[in-house]
Protein backbone atom coordinates (compact mmCIF):
# COMPACT_ATOMS: atom_id res chain seq x y z
CA UNK A 1 0.00 0.00 0.00
CA UNK A 2 1.44 3.79 -1.28
CA UNK A 3 2.41 5.91 1.88
CA UNK A 4 0.87 8.46 0.13
CA UNK A 5 -2.71 6.99 -0.10
CA UNK A 6 -5.48 8.74 1.67
CA UNK A 7 -6.21 7.35 5.19
CA UNK A 8 -9.30 5.19 5.72
CA UNK A 9 -11.51 4.05 8.13
CA UNK A 10 -10.82 0.84 9.99
CA UNK A 11 -13.23 -0.99 11.36
CA UNK A 12 -11.42 -4.24 11.55
CA UNK A 13 -8.10 -5.13 11.14
CA UNK A 14 -8.97 -8.85 9.33
CA UNK A 15 -6.37 -11.16 10.94
CA UNK A 16 -6.35 -12.72 7.28
CA UNK A 17 -4.00 -9.93 5.52
CA UNK A 18 -1.34 -11.31 7.85
CA UNK A 19 1.22 -14.22 7.59
CA UNK A 20 -0.38 -17.21 9.66
CA UNK A 21 2.38 -16.39 12.10
CA UNK A 22 0.68 -12.84 13.31
CA UNK A 23 -2.26 -14.22 13.89
CA UNK A 24 -2.58 -12.77 17.58
CA UNK A 25 -6.24 -11.37 19.42
CA UNK A 26 -5.98 -8.64 22.03
CA UNK A 27 -8.81 -8.65 24.46
CA UNK A 28 -8.13 -5.86 26.85
CA UNK A 29 -8.74 -6.43 30.61
CA UNK A 30 -9.08 -3.63 32.03
CA UNK A 31 -12.38 -1.80 33.16
CA UNK A 32 -13.71 0.84 31.53
CA UNK A 33 -12.19 4.07 31.41
CA UNK A 34 -13.62 6.82 34.02
CA UNK A 35 -15.41 9.46 31.57
CA UNK A 36 -15.90 7.46 28.64
CA UNK A 37 -19.46 6.06 27.54
CA UNK A 38 -20.12 2.34 26.93
CA UNK A 39 -21.68 3.22 23.46
CA UNK A 40 -18.54 5.18 22.36
CA UNK A 41 -17.23 1.64 21.69
CA UNK A 42 -19.48 0.93 19.23
CA UNK A 43 -20.14 4.50 17.32
CA UNK A 44 -16.42 5.13 17.71
CA UNK A 45 -14.31 4.17 14.55
CA UNK A 46 -10.72 4.09 14.30
CA UNK A 47 -8.82 6.13 11.65
CA UNK A 48 -4.98 5.15 10.76
CA UNK A 49 -2.32 7.74 8.93
CA UNK A 50 -1.14 6.47 5.91
CA UNK A 51 2.21 6.18 7.82
CA UNK A 52 0.56 3.69 10.15
CA UNK A 53 -1.11 1.52 7.55
CA UNK A 54 2.03 1.69 5.83
CA UNK A 55 3.89 0.25 9.02
CA UNK A 56 0.71 -2.26 9.02
CA UNK A 57 0.94 -3.76 5.53
CA UNK A 58 4.32 -4.76 6.54
CA UNK A 59 6.58 -1.78 5.08
CA UNK A 60 8.24 -1.59 7.82
CA UNK A 61 8.82 -5.29 9.18
CA UNK A 62 7.39 -7.88 10.25
CA UNK A 63 8.24 -6.50 14.07
CA UNK A 64 7.07 -3.40 14.08
CA UNK A 65 3.60 -4.74 11.67
CA UNK A 66 2.59 -6.93 14.70
CA UNK A 67 3.08 -4.65 16.76
CA UNK A 68 1.41 -2.05 15.51
CA UNK A 69 -1.15 -4.45 14.65
CA UNK A 70 -1.42 -5.56 18.67
CA UNK A 71 -1.81 -1.57 19.51
CA UNK A 72 -4.44 -0.98 16.35
CA UNK A 73 -6.82 -3.96 17.48
CA UNK A 74 -6.19 -3.10 21.35
CA UNK A 75 -7.14 0.61 20.36
CA UNK A 76 -10.80 -0.68 17.82
CA UNK A 77 -11.96 -3.00 21.16
CA UNK A 78 -11.39 0.55 23.46
CA UNK A 79 -13.30 2.89 21.43
CA UNK A 80 -10.29 4.57 20.36
CA UNK A 81 -10.55 7.01 17.51
CA UNK A 82 -7.06 7.26 16.64
CA UNK A 83 -3.58 6.14 17.59
CA UNK A 84 -1.36 8.67 19.02
CA UNK A 85 2.91 8.56 19.31
CA UNK A 86 4.53 8.04 22.38
CA UNK A 87 7.68 9.45 23.99
CA UNK A 88 8.92 6.37 25.60
CA UNK A 89 7.61 2.97 27.42
CA UNK A 90 7.87 1.20 30.45
CA UNK A 91 8.22 -2.52 30.40
CA UNK A 92 6.07 -4.87 32.54
CA UNK A 93 6.10 -7.91 30.59
CA UNK A 94 9.35 -9.14 31.34
CA UNK A 95 8.30 -10.92 34.79
CA UNK A 96 8.36 -14.36 33.98
CA UNK A 97 4.70 -16.01 34.79
CA UNK A 98 5.11 -18.90 32.31
CA UNK A 99 6.99 -20.27 29.05
CA UNK A 100 4.34 -18.52 26.67
CA UNK A 101 5.48 -14.76 28.07
CA UNK A 102 9.17 -15.98 26.90
CA UNK A 103 8.56 -17.59 24.04
CA UNK A 104 6.51 -14.50 22.34
CA UNK A 105 9.69 -12.26 23.69
CA UNK A 106 11.91 -14.65 21.64
CA UNK A 107 9.62 -14.63 18.64
CA UNK A 108 9.91 -10.97 18.29
CA UNK A 109 13.35 -11.04 18.68
CA UNK A 110 13.36 -13.73 16.02
CA UNK A 111 11.95 -11.28 13.62
CA UNK A 112 14.17 -8.37 14.37
CA UNK A 113 12.16 -6.32 16.75
CA UNK A 114 13.56 -2.95 18.45
CA UNK A 115 11.95 -0.80 20.72
CA UNK A 116 11.43 2.69 18.78
CA UNK A 117 11.23 4.73 21.75
CA UNK A 118 13.12 4.78 24.95
CA UNK A 119 12.10 1.56 26.77
CA UNK A 120 12.70 0.83 30.14
CA UNK A 121 12.00 -2.64 32.09
CA UNK A 122 10.67 -3.31 35.16
CA UNK A 123 11.45 -5.76 37.81
CA UNK A 124 11.95 -9.32 36.72
CA UNK A 125 11.93 -12.40 37.78
CA UNK A 126 16.17 -12.80 38.90
CA UNK A 127 18.45 -10.60 41.15
CA UNK A 128 21.26 -10.17 38.61
CA UNK A 129 22.50 -7.13 39.88
CA UNK A 130 23.10 -8.24 43.59
CA UNK A 131 22.78 -12.40 42.96
CA UNK A 132 19.82 -12.74 45.95
CA UNK A 133 18.86 -16.51 45.53
CA UNK A 134 15.56 -17.42 44.44
CA UNK A 135 13.84 -20.87 44.57
CA UNK A 136 12.87 -20.93 41.05
CA UNK A 137 13.24 -24.58 39.96
CA UNK A 138 16.31 -24.88 37.57
CA UNK A 139 13.46 -24.92 34.01
CA UNK A 140 11.87 -21.87 35.42
CA UNK A 141 14.45 -19.97 36.39
CA UNK A 142 16.29 -20.57 32.71
CA UNK A 143 13.29 -19.15 30.94
CA UNK A 144 13.17 -16.36 33.54
CA UNK A 145 16.63 -15.54 32.92
CA UNK A 146 15.55 -15.78 28.85
CA UNK A 147 12.94 -13.74 29.39
CA UNK A 148 15.03 -10.83 30.41
CA UNK A 149 17.76 -11.44 28.03
CA UNK A 150 14.72 -11.04 25.19
CA UNK A 151 13.81 -7.88 26.19
CA UNK A 152 17.82 -6.47 26.90
CA UNK A 153 18.43 -7.78 22.62
CA UNK A 154 15.06 -5.42 21.75
CA UNK A 155 16.68 -2.28 23.10
CA UNK A 156 14.90 -2.01 26.43
CA UNK A 157 17.35 -0.39 28.79
CA UNK A 158 17.85 -3.06 31.58
CA UNK A 159 16.98 -0.48 34.56
CA UNK A 160 15.20 -3.65 36.21
CA UNK A 161 13.20 -1.49 38.16
CA UNK A 162 9.70 -0.31 39.28
CA UNK A 163 10.30 2.57 39.73
CA UNK A 164 12.04 3.79 37.02
CA UNK A 165 10.65 7.68 37.62
CA UNK A 166 13.63 7.79 39.91
CA UNK A 167 16.53 6.56 37.91
CA UNK A 168 16.25 9.38 36.01
CA UNK A 169 13.59 8.35 33.64
CA UNK A 170 10.76 11.22 33.83
CA UNK A 171 8.63 12.07 30.95
CA UNK A 172 7.66 15.51 30.43
CA UNK A 173 4.44 17.58 31.70
CA UNK A 174 1.81 16.50 29.25
CA UNK A 175 3.78 14.16 27.39
CA UNK A 176 2.38 10.80 25.70
CA UNK A 177 3.81 7.69 27.31
CA UNK A 178 2.98 3.93 27.06
CA UNK A 179 4.04 2.35 30.96
CA UNK A 180 2.94 -0.68 32.43
CA UNK A 181 3.13 -1.51 36.01
CA UNK A 182 0.60 -0.51 38.26
CA UNK A 183 2.62 2.55 40.64
CA UNK A 184 5.11 3.69 37.85
CA UNK A 185 1.73 4.61 36.07
CA UNK A 186 -0.27 6.00 38.68
CA UNK A 187 3.28 8.24 39.07
CA UNK A 188 3.97 9.29 35.94
CA UNK A 189 0.35 10.32 35.46
CA UNK A 190 0.09 11.59 38.87
CA UNK A 191 3.40 13.35 39.87
CA UNK A 192 5.32 14.07 36.48
CA UNK A 193 1.51 15.00 34.50
CA UNK A 194 2.65 12.74 31.34
CA UNK A 195 -0.26 10.85 30.16
CA UNK A 196 -0.28 7.23 30.33
CA UNK A 197 -3.10 4.07 30.55
CA UNK A 198 -2.40 1.48 32.71
CA UNK A 199 -0.86 -0.95 30.32
CA UNK A 200 -0.62 -4.60 30.48
CA UNK A 201 1.95 -7.04 29.55
CA UNK A 202 2.61 -7.61 25.66
CA UNK A 203 1.10 -4.71 25.12
CA UNK A 204 3.09 -2.21 26.24
CA UNK A 205 6.47 -4.02 24.43
CA UNK A 206 3.90 -3.73 21.39
CA UNK A 207 3.26 0.14 22.08
CA UNK A 208 7.36 0.47 22.68
CA UNK A 209 8.05 -1.19 19.06
CA UNK A 210 5.51 0.59 17.22
CA UNK A 211 6.16 3.54 19.06
CA UNK A 212 2.47 4.05 19.62
CA UNK A 213 -0.37 3.99 21.71
CA UNK A 214 -4.60 4.04 21.62
CA UNK A 215 -5.93 7.53 22.37
CA UNK A 216 -8.31 6.47 25.12
CA UNK A 217 -8.84 7.06 28.70
CA UNK A 218 -5.88 8.94 30.77
CA UNK A 219 -4.49 10.03 27.45
CA UNK A 220 -7.66 12.87 26.80
CA UNK A 221 -7.79 15.80 28.90
CA UNK A 222 -11.56 15.14 29.68
CA UNK A 223 -10.66 11.95 31.40
CA UNK A 224 -8.09 13.36 33.92
CA UNK A 225 -10.62 16.13 36.04
CA UNK A 226 -10.81 15.32 39.74
CA UNK A 227 -14.36 14.11 40.02
CA UNK A 228 -13.96 13.23 44.01
CA UNK A 229 -12.42 14.91 46.77
CA UNK A 230 -10.99 12.99 49.52
CA UNK A 231 -10.19 15.49 52.64
CA UNK A 232 -7.44 14.94 54.81
CA UNK A 233 -7.61 18.09 56.84
CA UNK A 234 -9.10 16.38 59.85
CA UNK A 235 -5.43 14.93 60.90
CA UNK A 236 -3.30 16.19 62.99
CA UNK A 237 0.34 17.31 61.45
CA UNK A 238 1.92 14.57 63.24
CA UNK A 239 0.13 12.16 61.38
CA UNK A 240 0.15 13.91 57.96
CA UNK A 241 4.13 14.23 58.55
CA UNK A 242 4.46 10.58 59.06
CA UNK A 243 5.71 8.18 56.51
CA UNK A 244 3.36 5.65 57.84
CA UNK A 245 0.28 7.58 57.19
CA UNK A 246 0.76 7.65 53.01
CA UNK A 247 0.10 3.82 52.10
CA UNK A 248 -2.80 3.97 54.58
CA UNK A 249 -4.58 7.21 52.80
CA UNK A 250 -3.54 5.30 49.18
CA UNK A 251 -4.97 2.44 50.24
CA UNK A 252 -8.55 4.54 51.27
CA UNK A 253 -8.29 6.36 48.47
CA UNK A 254 -7.69 3.73 45.60
CA UNK A 255 -11.03 1.48 47.80
CA UNK A 256 -12.49 5.31 47.35
CA UNK A 257 -11.94 5.94 43.74
CA UNK A 258 -12.09 1.93 42.40
CA UNK A 259 -11.63 3.80 38.44
CA UNK A 260 -12.25 7.18 38.67
CA UNK A 261 -10.26 10.18 39.55
CA UNK A 262 -9.70 11.80 42.38
CA UNK A 263 -8.38 15.30 44.68
CA UNK A 264 -6.83 14.70 47.85
CA UNK A 265 -6.76 17.68 50.08
CA UNK A 266 -5.09 18.74 53.49
CA UNK A 267 -1.81 17.46 52.36
CA UNK A 268 0.20 19.98 50.94
CA UNK A 269 3.25 20.91 52.85
CA UNK A 270 3.93 17.10 54.40
CA UNK A 271 4.93 15.66 50.85
CA UNK A 272 7.63 14.21 49.80
CA UNK A 273 8.77 11.96 46.44
CA UNK A 274 9.10 8.62 48.63
CA UNK A 275 5.86 9.50 50.10
CA UNK A 276 3.96 9.81 46.75
CA UNK A 277 5.37 7.08 45.45
CA UNK A 278 4.12 4.73 48.74
CA UNK A 279 0.68 6.69 48.24
CA UNK A 280 0.21 5.83 44.42
CA UNK A 281 1.48 2.27 44.91
CA UNK A 282 -1.02 1.59 47.26
CA UNK A 283 -4.13 3.11 45.82
CA UNK A 284 -3.42 1.22 42.47
CA UNK A 285 -3.13 -1.80 44.23
CA UNK A 286 -6.32 -1.18 46.56
CA UNK A 287 -7.83 -0.01 43.08
CA UNK A 288 -7.81 0.62 39.36
CA UNK A 289 -5.96 3.86 40.02
CA UNK A 290 -3.72 5.06 37.41
CA UNK A 291 -3.82 8.58 38.26
CA UNK A 292 -4.45 10.56 41.56
CA UNK A 293 -3.94 14.29 42.03
CA UNK A 294 -2.91 15.91 45.56
CA UNK A 295 -4.26 19.84 45.72
CA UNK A 296 -1.09 21.93 45.88
CA UNK A 297 1.28 18.91 45.26
CA UNK A 298 0.80 17.60 41.81
CA UNK A 299 1.39 19.51 38.81
CA UNK A 300 -2.28 18.91 37.41
CA UNK A 301 -3.91 20.59 40.51
CA UNK A 302 -2.90 23.97 41.56
CA UNK A 303 -6.31 25.31 42.52
CA UNK A 304 -9.90 23.11 42.49
CA UNK A 305 -11.19 25.20 39.78
CA UNK A 306 -8.10 23.61 37.84
CA UNK A 307 -8.34 19.89 38.55
CA UNK A 308 -11.84 19.68 38.11
CA UNK A 309 -12.03 21.18 34.97
CA UNK A 310 -14.56 23.99 36.89
CA UNK A 311 -17.18 21.52 37.94
CA UNK A 312 -18.76 22.35 41.62
CA UNK A 313 -19.93 21.01 44.26
CA UNK A 314 -18.00 17.01 44.04
CA UNK A 315 -18.67 15.12 46.45
CA UNK A 316 -16.45 14.86 49.73
CA UNK A 317 -15.14 11.94 51.31
CA UNK A 318 -13.65 12.85 54.87
CA UNK A 319 -10.92 10.96 56.11
CA UNK A 320 -12.41 10.18 60.14
CA UNK A 321 -10.41 8.31 62.53
CA UNK A 322 -12.59 5.21 61.26
CA UNK A 323 -12.15 5.53 57.77
CA UNK A 324 -8.68 5.67 58.41
CA UNK A 325 -8.69 2.61 61.25
CA UNK A 326 -10.02 0.10 58.77
CA UNK A 327 -8.03 0.91 55.74
CA UNK A 328 -5.07 0.63 58.75
CA UNK A 329 -6.31 -2.59 59.76
CA UNK A 330 -6.69 -3.81 56.19
CA UNK A 331 -3.46 -3.76 55.80
CA UNK A 332 -2.85 -6.66 58.64
CA UNK A 333 -3.69 -10.03 58.02
CA UNK A 334 -2.54 -11.05 61.80
CA UNK A 335 -1.73 -8.81 64.47
CA UNK A 336 0.94 -11.60 65.97
CA UNK A 337 3.35 -9.58 67.53
CA UNK A 338 5.91 -12.51 66.51
CA UNK A 339 7.97 -11.83 63.43
CA UNK A 340 9.78 -14.02 60.71
CA UNK A 341 11.27 -11.51 58.57
CA UNK A 342 11.09 -7.75 57.25
CA UNK A 343 10.68 -6.56 53.61
CA UNK A 344 10.72 -3.34 52.28
CA UNK A 345 11.20 -2.15 49.03
CA UNK A 346 7.54 -2.26 46.73
CA UNK A 347 8.25 0.46 44.99
CA UNK A 348 11.81 0.11 45.14
CA UNK A 349 13.00 1.49 47.61
CA UNK A 350 15.30 5.11 46.99
CA UNK A 351 19.03 5.76 48.25
CA UNK A 352 17.49 7.48 50.73
CA UNK A 353 14.99 4.91 52.22
CA UNK A 354 17.99 2.68 52.28
CA UNK A 355 20.41 5.39 54.10
CA UNK A 356 17.43 6.11 56.49
CA UNK A 357 17.22 1.84 57.00
CA UNK A 358 21.04 2.00 57.97
CA UNK A 359 20.78 4.94 60.44
CA UNK A 360 18.05 3.31 62.29
CA UNK A 361 20.13 0.27 62.54
CA UNK A 362 22.70 2.20 64.32
CA UNK A 363 25.11 -0.30 64.80
CA UNK A 364 22.96 -3.27 65.07
CA UNK A 365 22.85 -6.50 63.10
CA UNK A 366 19.29 -7.94 62.39
CA UNK A 367 17.91 -11.25 63.63
CA UNK A 368 15.57 -11.94 61.34
CA UNK A 369 15.75 -12.39 57.57
CA UNK A 370 15.47 -8.57 56.08
CA UNK A 371 15.08 -8.10 52.11
CA UNK A 372 15.67 -4.20 51.03
CA UNK A 373 14.34 -4.61 47.49
CA UNK A 374 16.03 -1.84 45.13
CA UNK A 375 17.09 -1.08 41.86
CA UNK A 376 20.34 -0.23 40.62
CA UNK A 377 20.04 3.39 40.48
CA UNK A 378 20.00 3.42 44.14
CA UNK A 379 22.42 0.83 44.70
CA UNK A 380 24.86 2.51 42.69
CA UNK A 381 24.37 6.37 44.52
CA UNK A 382 24.48 4.76 47.73
CA UNK A 383 28.72 5.41 48.47
CA UNK A 384 30.30 1.71 48.96
CA UNK A 385 30.77 1.68 53.10
CA UNK A 386 27.15 2.60 52.85
CA UNK A 387 26.31 -0.60 51.24
CA UNK A 388 28.63 -2.67 52.98
CA UNK A 389 27.63 -1.40 56.33
CA UNK A 390 23.71 -2.59 55.18
CA UNK A 391 25.21 -5.78 54.10
CA UNK A 392 27.02 -6.15 57.42
CA UNK A 393 24.12 -5.68 59.58
CA UNK A 394 22.57 -8.66 57.61
CA UNK A 395 20.38 -6.95 55.35
CA UNK A 396 19.86 -8.71 52.36
CA UNK A 397 19.93 -6.42 49.44
CA UNK A 398 17.93 -7.37 46.32
CA UNK A 399 17.86 -5.63 43.05
CA UNK A 400 16.11 -6.61 39.52
CA UNK A 401 13.22 -7.95 41.52
CA UNK A 402 11.64 -8.36 44.77
CA UNK A 403 10.42 -10.74 47.15
CA UNK A 404 6.63 -10.63 46.38
CA UNK A 405 6.86 -11.52 42.17
CA UNK A 406 9.47 -14.57 42.73
CA UNK A 407 10.10 -16.68 45.54
CA UNK A 408 12.90 -15.66 47.70
CA UNK A 409 11.49 -15.89 51.66
CA UNK A 410 11.89 -19.71 53.72
CA UNK A 411 8.68 -21.90 52.96
CA UNK A 412 7.01 -21.82 55.99
CA UNK A 413 3.72 -20.37 57.21
CA UNK A 414 5.50 -16.90 59.02
CA UNK A 415 4.88 -13.88 59.34
CA UNK A 416 5.90 -10.81 57.01
CA UNK A 417 5.97 -7.05 58.52
CA UNK A 418 6.48 -3.97 56.04
CA UNK A 419 6.06 -0.49 55.46
CA UNK A 420 5.07 -1.57 52.33
CA UNK A 421 1.33 -1.12 51.22
CA UNK A 422 1.50 -2.75 48.36
CA UNK A 423 3.87 -6.18 50.06
CA UNK A 424 0.87 -5.97 52.53
CA UNK A 425 -1.80 -6.55 49.67
CA UNK A 426 0.18 -8.94 47.51
CA UNK A 427 2.38 -11.02 49.60
CA UNK A 428 -0.75 -12.85 51.60
CA UNK A 429 -1.46 -14.33 48.00
CA UNK A 430 1.98 -14.56 46.46
CA UNK A 431 4.20 -15.69 49.89
CA UNK A 432 2.06 -17.77 52.24
CA UNK A 433 3.22 -15.38 54.80
CA UNK A 434 0.44 -13.24 57.06
CA UNK A 435 1.59 -9.61 57.06
CA UNK A 436 2.23 -6.92 59.70
CA UNK A 437 1.81 -3.48 58.41
CA UNK A 438 4.68 -1.35 60.58
CA UNK A 439 6.13 2.00 60.19
CA UNK A 440 9.95 1.54 58.85
CA UNK A 441 10.93 2.25 62.35
CA UNK A 442 9.02 -0.21 63.29
CA UNK A 443 10.35 -2.83 60.70
CA UNK A 444 13.98 -2.37 61.22
CA UNK A 445 13.64 -2.78 65.18
CA UNK A 446 11.21 -5.96 64.18
CA UNK A 447 14.11 -7.49 62.18
CA UNK A 448 16.56 -6.79 64.98
CA UNK A 449 14.33 -8.12 67.87
CA UNK A 450 12.53 -10.93 66.11
CA UNK A 451 9.09 -9.14 67.53
CA UNK A 452 6.94 -6.37 66.74
CA UNK A 453 5.19 -3.94 69.16
CA UNK A 454 1.79 -2.28 68.43
CA UNK A 455 2.10 1.36 68.12
CA UNK A 456 0.27 4.11 68.95
CA UNK A 457 2.52 7.16 68.49
CA UNK A 458 1.79 9.05 65.77
CA UNK A 459 -2.02 7.47 65.04
CA UNK A 460 -3.09 8.85 68.47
Amino acid sequence: MPRDAPSKVLHMIPFTSFPAHHSLHIIPCRRQPAGEKNQNRQKMTLTLTPEERAMLADEAGHAPALALRIVAETARLMGAEKLIPVASAHIDGALYHGDSGTLFAERLVELGAKVAVPATLNVGGLDLACGAKTRLPPHQHDMAHRLMMAYEAMGCEPSWTCAPYQAGHRPALGSDVAWGESNAVAFCNSVLGARTNRYGDFLDIACAIAGHAPYYGLHKPENRRATFMLDCSGLSAALRGSDVLWPVIGTLYGQEAGTAVGVVTGLAGFATEDRLKAFGAAAASAGAVGLFHILGVTPEAPDMKTVTGGAENLPVIPVTPERLAKARGGLSTTQSSAIDAVAIGSPHCSAEELREVLQRLSGRKVARPFYACTGRHALLALARPERQALIDAGVTLVADTCIVVTPMLAEIAGVLATNSGKFAHYAPGNTGYAVRYASLAECVDAAVSGHLANETGAWS
